[in-house]
């Protein structure tokens, strides 16, 4: 049994724009920066791999212009990031393992919408890894950090491709629920992502 049978609920992609935007809140309060900042860069990398997927390769108006949801998303990780800051720095890993999480669940997402909109399979994991990694990577260059893809040892690719494969032929390959497929990526990409941690 081949194809999948319905999108993934939009609540994978907004839990994955809080994440993104949240580590992008913990970014810009390392460097510094004031709320106005903050925002910014919450916003780049919640919503730069989603417009990647929207614009470039499914060719549509980005969710993000469609769904306030989206924005309130992102505000709600300006706050929580703010009040979280102090916290998040003294927890061991705690901001690569948010990335992380992120990272799964764009990823899944992206192929997903991909699949959804007729792209090949094999394409669809390419919108799938460039979904999951395009606000990680504009978040590392705006605050000129190495960006984590491109760290040796770091898997951070590595880490998003695992999930987004899996994920595409799980459900368009062996017919698996495009949830439990979905949630096996995620996991996947999680724990690919923590053993390089």
């Amino acid at each position: 049994m081949e194809g999948v049978s319905f999108l993934l609920p939009i609540e994978f992609d907004l839990v994955a724009t809080f994440l993104a935007a949240l580590t992008g809140v913990w970014a810009a309060s390392r460097r510094g920066y004031d709320l106005v900042g903050a925002f910014m860069l919450a916003l780049v990398t919640s919503v730069g791999g989603g417009l990647l997927r929207d614009s470039v390769f499914i060719a549509q108006v980005p969710l993000v212009m469609q769904d306030a949801r989206y924005l309130w998303a992102i505000s709600a990780a300006l706050v929580i990031g703010t009040l979280t800051f102090r916290w998040s720095e003294r927890i061991s890993h705690v901001f690569s393992y948010t990335d992380a999480l992120a990272m799964g669940v764009y990823g899944v997402y992206g192929a997903n919408w991909a699949l959804i909109s007729g792209i090949a399979p094999e394409a669809s994991v390419l919108v799938g890894l460039c979904n999951a990694v395009g606000g990680g990577l504009i978040r590392d260059v705006l605050v000129r950090e190495e960006p984590l893809m491109f760290k040796p040892g770091q898997l951070y690719a590595i880490a998003a491709l695992a999930g987004c494969a899996l994920y595409v032929t799980l459900s368009h390959g062996y017919g698996w629920g495009d949830q439990r497929a979905a949630w096996t990526a995620i996991g996947t990409t999680l724990l690919v992502r923590m053993a390089a941690i």
